[in-house]
């Protein structure tokens, strides 16, 4: 199986998950609901949770018991991107070509669907039973990881720390790279890998996290780009995926998914 049917097999199964884990659109209130399946459905190519899978996988997993823990970072991940689109953020108005919450729903409930989307994400990842994927998905989307992040992101704004490199580079790790670190690194916890390995994971995770987050930047024309310029942010874009592959050197060949999903978020940075 290519790289492409492997998503598209992989995003079948988590959205069918994803589907079932989500409150029905009939469940009072109501309006909750509707506006959780709308920030969720259709989303994107599910990369994280689909490196969640390709982790555990790497370390030698079979089944679905990743699924759980995989669902759960698509959740906690959509919560981000619900609050991020918020007047009070970043104030946007279309997400993956369709009104953010708060423009379908109002800045209330759009508030809310978020609280409600990382509230069942917790949810789901408990039904794997692992004590230390929670633990380490809670930092990651805490005051130390995303939350942090987006706090750097906002202080940043029409300050001088916009144009520091540190302060860019606190910002990519803390709001982007943490939450594909803690995805690639969740399948090695899952499967019950070795420290060395599940080191590895979380490396490799970070990398391509930080590259993926640099091809965003040459997208909008932001980041690192402005103090860099394109060629210089594709450059390191291009470092860190290597990098980021050499950390695999110790799985052998059961790390190809991981390799190839490297390689296309490198080509094709996908959402």
């Amino acid at each position: 199986m290519d790289i492409e049917n492997y998503i598209l097999d992989k995003k079948k199964i988590i959205d069918r998950t994803l589907d079932r884990y989500l409150p029905s659109c009939s469940l009072k209130p109501q309006i909750i609901h509707r506006a959780m399946r709308y920030s969720v459905f259709p989303g994107g190519k599910r990369i994280r949770p689909i490196f969640a899978v390709a982790g555990f996988e790497a370390c030698g997993g079979k089944g679905n018991s990743i699924i759980p823990v995989a669902c759960g970072i698509e959740l906690a991940h959509s919560y981000t991107l619900v609050h991020d689109d918020m007047p009070c953020m970043d104030d946007d108005n279309f997400r993956r070509g369709k009104k953010t919450c708060h423009k379908k729903y109002g800045e209330d409930i759009a508030l809310l669907t978020g609280d409600g989307l990382l509230t069942l994400a917790f949810q789901v990842i408990a039904e794997s039973g692992s004590i230390e994927a929670v633990k380490e998905i809670a930092k990651a989307v805490g005051t130390r990881g995303t939350i942090g992040g987006q706090v750097a992101d906002i202080l940043a704004q029409g300050s001088r720390l916009k144009a520091q490199r540190k302060h860019i580079e606190y910002i990519n790790l803390n709001k982007t790279a943490t939450l594909f670190e803690v995805a690639v690194k969740s399948g090695g916890i899952i499967k019950g890998a070795s420290e060395l390995e599940i080191n590895a994971l979380s490396n490799f995770g970070r990398h391509i996290g930080l590259t993926f987050q640099l091809l965003d930047d040459i997208k909008d024309k932001d980041g690192y780009v402005k103090l860099y310029g394109e060629k210089r942010t594709k450059e390191k874009a291009e470092l860190l995926a290597r990098k980021a592959k050499n950390y695999l050197k110790i799985f052998g060949k059961r790390v190809d998914r991981l390799s190839e999903l490297a390689d296309l978020i490198l080509n094709s940075a996908p959402n």
